[in-house]
Formats: C-alpha cells, structure tokens, sequence
C-alpha cells in the first residue's frame, strides 16, 4: 500500500493506483470525461488535471500514478485554472444546441461548463462540423460535432464488446469518431455506447426525441429475455414506458445490458397489444368482459374433465414468465387432477432432472477463469453479457475452448475449437473425457475409437489452472442426448477440478424447475402435448410455433384440442385459440425470476396493465377460485412468493443450496446419431417480446436469422 494525501487527508491506496483511484477511495470527485472504471485509461479529455506538489505542471488524474508521500490538491487555483482552460477548449466547437439535446439533463459535459465554463468565449471563428452518419437502427450519430473525442466508445468497442466497430480518423480539429466507411455498429452490446458517451455525441435512435430527461420516473425491473437477470431502470412518462437504461450490479449485469434489454420495451406500446378478453365464436373474434372468458375457461375445463378425464388437460408454459405464474399454473393443472404441465418447449429429450440444472458458479466468477469449455452454444449472441464476462477471462489470460456444429465469431480469442455435427457431440465429449482419463491413467467413462487432437487441446487446457468451468449451452439442453452430455460434464468436471452447468436459455428457466413447472408424475411432456394428445390446452405467455421444437407443426396438434387458451400481452396464437386472454408484460406486473446462478430477484410493475389486461398470476388465481380449487386465495404476487419459498416475502434471495444439483443418474449411452438439429432461437427471436421490437428486427443480426430461416 502507498499512501498520499489528497487534500488534505491521507489516503491509502495500492500501488500502481492512478490518482483518480485514490479520489475514488477517498470520496472526493474530479471532473473527468474520457475516463471510466470499466475501461482502460486513455487520458485523452484532460478534464481531471489536478495540482501535484513539487511537479511542474498539473497533471491528468486519470494517468498519474501514486508515489509514496505523494500531496495532491484537486482544488487549488493551479488546478481550477487548468480545469477552466480545458473546459474553455471543449466549448470552442461545442454546438450551442443543448435545448434540442436528448442529452439534456444528463450530459456531463452540461453538468461541468456550469461549474468551470465561462459566461462568454474568446473564438469567434466557425464551429466545426462533422457529417451525419448512419451506423444502423440502434444508435443515432446524428449530431457528432458534439464529440469531444473522449474515445469511450471506441474503447468500449475494443475492450468489453469484444469488436472495434468505431475508431478515431484524421488529426487535429478534423479529427472524427467514425465506422469503417459505410459499415453499421452491430454488437449486441451496442446500446451502452449510448450510455457512456458523456455528451449527446451518440444517442437513442428509438428514443430520440420522445422526451426530455427530466420528464421521465426512474422504477427498478429486471430483465425478461436471457438467463443474466440484468437490473434495470426503467423510464417511463405518462403511463408508458419510454427508455431502459442498466442498473448497476456487478454481481449480476455490471454497469452494461445486451441490446435486447435496452430495445424491447418498443413491443410494449406497440400494435400488437391484447387489451381485452376475446373469444372466436363461429369463427370470429369478438371481444367480451373478464367474467364471461373466465367462466367461459372454467365451464370449458370441467365439461373436458367429465367427458374425457383430467389427463386430457394440459398447460404449456414459457419460461420467461415470473415465478408466481409458473406456480400457480402449476397448481390449477394439478388441482384439476392432471400433471400436464412443461416450459421445455425447444426440447428434445425430457428425462426426469435431479435438483435444479443451474450454471454451477457464480455470474461474476466467469470474469475471473482461467479455462473454460463451452458445448453448444453460440455464446455471444445466446448470451452476451455472460461472452462479456468470459470476454474479460481471456484478457487476463483465460483459455475458451468450445465443442460446436460451426464455428462462430464470439469476439474473444478460442485456444481450441472441435468442431462437429450436434449428433456427434456426445461422441466429441467423450474424447475429452478419454484424453483426461487416459493422462491421469485411470478407466475411460465411455469407450471411443480414437481420440482426436482437438479432444486432447480441450483436455490439457481443463487439466491446467485452479479456476474453470463446463458450460452447457441452449443447444445441449434442448439436445436428444442432453443427459448423456451432462453425465460426461458431470465425469469431466469432477476429473479436472472445474464447475459445471448449464447457460440456461430464459429468465426463468431455474424458476421453473424450482416450482416444478414439469411434469412430476409421469404426465405428458411438452412433445407429446404438442403432438395433438390433449383436449384442453392453456397456453402461458408462450407462441408455440417460435417457441417450440415443433415450430409450424404445432398448430396441426394444437388445432386437435377441443379448447386452447391463449394468455399472452398480445394478438397471437388466434389461428388455433378459443379465448384470449390479455396479461401483463414484465413491465406491468410483479413477479420474480431465478438467473442461472440461482438468484432470486423480485420486482415491481413499472406502469399500469394496458387496456384491461390483467397480471397473469391473477387471472390464474381467479381460474382456480372459479374451478373451487384449494389455496388459490392469494392477494398479492409476494404472498405467492412467500408460499414457494416457505418464508416471509423478501427473506429468501436464492434457491435453496439443497436443491441446485446437477448430479444426475443419467447413464452414458451411446449417441442418438439420427437426432435433428438442437432448436436453439435466434438473438433477436427469444421471446414475443424482443420478436416485436421493430428497431431489434431492424439490426443485421434480426436479419441474418431471417434470411437463414428462409433458406
């Protein structure tokens, strides 16, 4: 440790620390633009100078390291000065266009010129102007004279999204912050250019102009779409949500969301909003009061019962709904009689799991591993705050390896790649558990031929290092040999010393094992029920033609039932459905999701129910009261909570540490070698959320998946 003093007050800091740090230790601010905690310094604003004792000029805080005995004053007239006479050179071609800046408000440059600009200027020469550019449907470069060159979102580009789309070209005053010529910003982490540009350089495409900063009510939520569970702030004005911006967590998301969580709040207000019940009758949609759908629900599920038994009934469930939903609707399919109840739509095998399938580590400790495999899973677009993470890994020097059917640009270096068609991943794991077993000289779990290099790359890269992990991604859950790729994580893991786990696909994929949200009893699975083998469907937040394995067959078994109820926020689903029912998004209810590390997070609606849409754990609430089931009788989503967890509301953060356990009894069997392809959605293809975010549809990655969808 070295200590200084730093106006006045000693401090003790590690060395090698930058002022700035120190500062930051001490509670006490400096103005600064270019520099920030997340990325590498670049001292290029000069904003921070600040008075170091004995040096003959002042020097940038951002850039100076700590010396032993070290006096720094930040707020000397030598360092007033020098703040004022950078400040003064930042405004000489600074448009004068702050009341039509969606920065306004929240611009640090706006926030420093009050306190260290001048009233007047000394130039009167012609501002510079730089020419509009379009980088694509995300981000606005409209106004980039306002760029002070401050090269954070270069360097964000550089060092946490992993590709340098933008970069500075010429010198001087022509200097400008630009893409290669002609070529759009197309990370899936784009959008937090937006939020650590410190001027109103690079802005919200979307948002631009809907509202003035000062107009909008800041409200925590959290993330619908992946596995992460960002925290969120979410804006709103009038009833309606206008911007989503991070909530810091560096346990969970950091300071950063993916595009998906910043974007997909367009789907909210747009077109396709269910607002009231519907029924089709004689083959016409017409909308109907609460009361008349839901009995209409009810009569429906009793007349089905009677004539056909409680096992014709069905729910087919998404898990990207809250927790209190996955539970109660668990509780009406069995409280009539029945265990035909599955969130695992994009799987192809349905073996019964042990505990939870979880990620078998802590979110935040994939920044800090030394070696990784990751099998099936296109990790960057899957999951992009978790690449982030792993992102990090490698540039501490970190080794990824990766079993997959193509290789993919994950924006990271990737030491060893097999690469195989999915039917032979099992085959492909199994190499690697032979190569460990045969460098520790102990017996093979499964027999293989020949092992090859590749296998050997991965082995000796799990063999090194105190720090590493297995991660199963969305293409090996939903594989038709996902336990026997587990059992051989499983083996590999216990082997090597490394965690293992599961990426899982959804918000709530963890939830909704915890809750059971499938079948316990032998009851149907999700295959089978969409094979056409019910009478009585409830459909939960969930399009089964996107959503599912089945695809377009769905609607062949789905037309089978004698009823299908739709609960969905919006027009979906009607080509096969009976009743619709509206419910409320993430934005406009209560609930909780469980993330892949098992961490409950709870939170509030944001804005009220559009329409007459209704929360769904209510209406599902409302459904059993009119069925005459038992412990239906709640009052809030935190008593539902409470009735899960076994506790008070609130004093539960996590899933019990008895139940996340991927140990699994599954035995190693040979490949399905004749198994299809892995259903595994597309970035932008998620959930009925992101699929109606039309700037989302928008960016290269929405239409990529789309013209490979036609093909």
């Amino acid at each position: 440790m070295v200590e200084i003093e730093l106006d006045g007050k000693k401090v003790d800091i590690t060395e090698g620390s930058m002022i700035m740090h120190a500062a930051e230790k001490a509670g006490t601010y400096i103005p600064h633009f270019c520099y920030h905690k997340k990325l590498s310094i670049a001292a290029n604003c000069r904003m921070c100078l600040v008075d170091v004792e004995k040096a003959p000029k002042p020097m940038p805080a951002c850039a100076t390291p700590v010396t032993q005995g070290m006096i720094v004053r930040t707020k000397s007239d030598k360092a007033i000065k020098a703040q004022q006479s950078v400040m003064e050179f930042l405004l000489i071609n600074h448009p004068l266009d702050c009341p039509i800046c969606d920065q306004g408000g929240e611009c640090q440059l706006q926030d420093l010129a009050v306190g260290y600009g001048g009233s007047t200027s000394r130039y009167e020469e012609e501002k510079r102007v730089v020419a509009v550019k379009d980088v694509g449907p995300l981000i606005s470069m409209q106004e980039m004279s306002r760029c002070i060159h401050c090269t954070r979102c270069v360097r964000f580009g550089q060092e946490v999204a992993g590709a340098m789309e933008l970069g500075m070209i010429h010198r001087g005053e022509h200097s400008e912050i630009t893409t290669v010529v002609g070529e759009t910003i197309d990370s899936e982490l784009s959008g937090n250019m937006i939020d650590i540009c410190p001027v109103g350089a690079l802005t919200s495409k979307p948002f631009r102009y809907s509202a003035r900063t000062w107009e909008l009510s800041r409200r925590k939520s959290v993330s619908p779409h992946d596995s992460t569970g960002a925290n969120l702030i979410v804006q709103v004005k009038n009833h309606k949500v206008m911007r989503v911006v991070p909530l810091e967590n560096e346990a969970v998301n950091e300071c950063w969301i993916a595009d998906r969580d910043r974007f997909s709040y367009e789907s909210l207000n747009g077109p396709d909003r269910l607002t009231k019940p519907m029924l089709k009758q004689g083959g016409e949609w017409k909308e109907v009061d609460w009361q008349t759908a839901l009995e209409y629900v009810a009569n429906g599920l009793r007349g089905i019962k009677t004539d056909h038994g409680a096992k014709s009934i069905g729910a087919l469930v998404s898990p990207h709904s809250t927790l209190e939903e996955l539970y109660l609707a668990g509780a009406l399919v069995r409280g009539v009689g029945s265990d035909n109840i599955d969130y695992r739509l994009r799987n192809a095998e349905f073996t019964a799991n042990e505990g939870v399938r979880w990620l078998g580590t802590p979110i935040a400790s994939l920044s800090t591993l030394q070696s990784v495999l990751v099998v099936g899973s296109n990790l960057r677009k899957d999951h992009p705050l978790f690449a982030q993470r792993i992102r990090q890994a490698t540039r501490k020097g970190g080794m990824v390896t990766t079993i997959n059917s193509e290789v993919f640009d994950w924006a990271m270096p990737v030491a060893q790649s097999l690469i195989a068609p999915s039917q032979l991943w099992t085959e492909a794991l199994a190499q690697v558990a032979a190569a460990i077993a045969a460098e520790k000289s102990m017996p093979t779990p499964i027999a293989v031929e020949s092992v090859s290099e590749g296998a050997r790359g991965i082995a000796r890269a799990l063999m090194s290092g105190e720090r590493k992990a297995i991660l199963l991604g969305n293409a090996a859950a939903h594989h038709a040999n996902a336990s026997s790729l587990l059992a051989l994580a499983q083996w590999i893991a216990e082997n090597t010393g490394a965690s293992f786990g599961y990426l899982t696909e959804a918000a709530n994929t963890v939830g909704a094992q915890w809750v059971k949200a499938a079948p316990q009893q032998g009851g149907l699975n999700a295959g089978q029920m969409l094979q056409g083998a019910l009478k009585a469907v409830l459909l939960l937040n969930t399009e089964p033609e996107f959503d599912s394995a089945a695809g377009a067959q769905a609607k062949a078994g789905l037309n089978n039932a004698q009823m299908v109820v739709t609960m969905s926020p919006f027009k979906t689903n009607m080509d096969f459905s009976d009743v619709l029912l509206p419910i409320a998004p993430f934005s406009e209810t209560s609930g909780s999701f469980v993330n892949a590390e098992g961490r409950l997070q709870s939170f509030h609606a944001v804005v009220k129910p559009a329409g007459d849409a209704r929360p769904a754990w209510k209406v599902l609430r409302v459904l059993g009261n009119l069925m005459d089931l038992q412990d239906m009788n709640y009052e809030t989503s935190q008593d539902v909570l409470a009735r899960i967890t076994g506790a008070q509301a609130g004093d539960v953060n996590e899933v019990p540490a008895a139940l996340l356990s991927n140990v699994t009894s599954a035995p190693l069997q040979a490949a399905k070698v004749d198994a299809a392809e892995p259903c595994v959605a597309s970035i932008y293809q998620l959930d009925s959320l992101v699929r109606r975010a039309p700037s989302l549809q928008m960016t290269a990655d929405a239409r990529a998946a789309l013209k490979g969808a036609a093909r």
